[in-house]
């Protein structure tokens, strides 16, 4: 009994002696948290853009005929052009049932023919070739153009300097905080990245019909790559 009552002194008394220890290692740091943003406008070097041709006719059999048709000489074109198939890639391909609603009879709507749609995502790597290229594929059949998009083909250099930024504007941010409120920055705890953003330029989309066309004008302008980061320092 004496020895089990010493051992219990013993702990007690240990526990009292590293208490005030483990408190300190256990006691939550002081620290400040601030996000900031980089953001670099570069001009884009490529541009994606959807072209197709949409074919109407009484059968499916015509339709998908005439769609084929019109689909095989914007192949032609895009290659003429100088588009690699790497660079093509299908987007869309659709059969559909066009159907009569105009009718008082009170029967079911019906069916008066077929519209086929097929439409491709192409990379143009020459931006100065995009007009003249949608002036061809109209000319060739091709009476849907989607939406152009403008973008960097190779952003990370651009990304690493908005990077560079942002972590240059939360400093600065910190400092101000920390002097204004008389506390010294320590240690960077962590470092989050909430994502890059390349929003590319956007053209609307619009239906394009042969004819209509003619050396198409088109503007790159600039782009802007950007990257938000939340940075956590202690404080003291």
């Amino acid at each position: 009994m004496f020895r089990s009552l010493l051992a219990a002194t013993a702990l007690t008394f240990a526990t009292a002696y590293l208490t005030p220890a483990f408190a300190d290692d256990l006691k939550t740091p002081r620290t400040m948290a601030l996000s900031g943003h980089g953001e670099v406008r570069v001009a884009p070097d490529m541009a994606m853009v959807t072209v197709g041709a949409l074919s109407q006719s009484a059968t499916a059999a015509d339709a998908l005929k005439a769609n084929t048709a019109s689909m095989q000489a914007i192949f032609a074109i895009l290659k003429e052009a100088g588009i690699e198939n790497k660079d093509i890639q299908t987007s869309n391909f659709t059969v559909q049932p066009h159907y009569d609603y105009n009718n008082n009879s009170g029967e079911p709507p019906r069916i008066v023919g077929y519209d086929v749609s097929n439409s491709v995502m192409i990379a143009v790597r020459k931006l100065d070739a995009v007009g003249a290229l949608l002036d061809k594929v109209v000319s060739v059949g091709s009476n849907q153009i989607s939406g152009i998009q403008y973008q960097a083909a190779k952003p990370d250099a651009a990304l690493d300097e908005a990077r560079k930024l942002a972590v240059a504007e939360a400093t600065r941010k910190a400092k101000v905080y920390s002097a204004a409120s008389s506390v010294q920055l320590g240690d960077i705890l962590s470092i989050t990245e909430g994502g890059g953003n390349q929003p590319p330029i956007v053209m609307q989309a619009k239906m394009i019909r042969a004819g209509e066309a003619s050396d198409v004008p088109i503007a790159q302008g600039e782009q802007a790559i950007s990257v938000d980061v939340n940075i956590v320092w202690e404080i003291n």
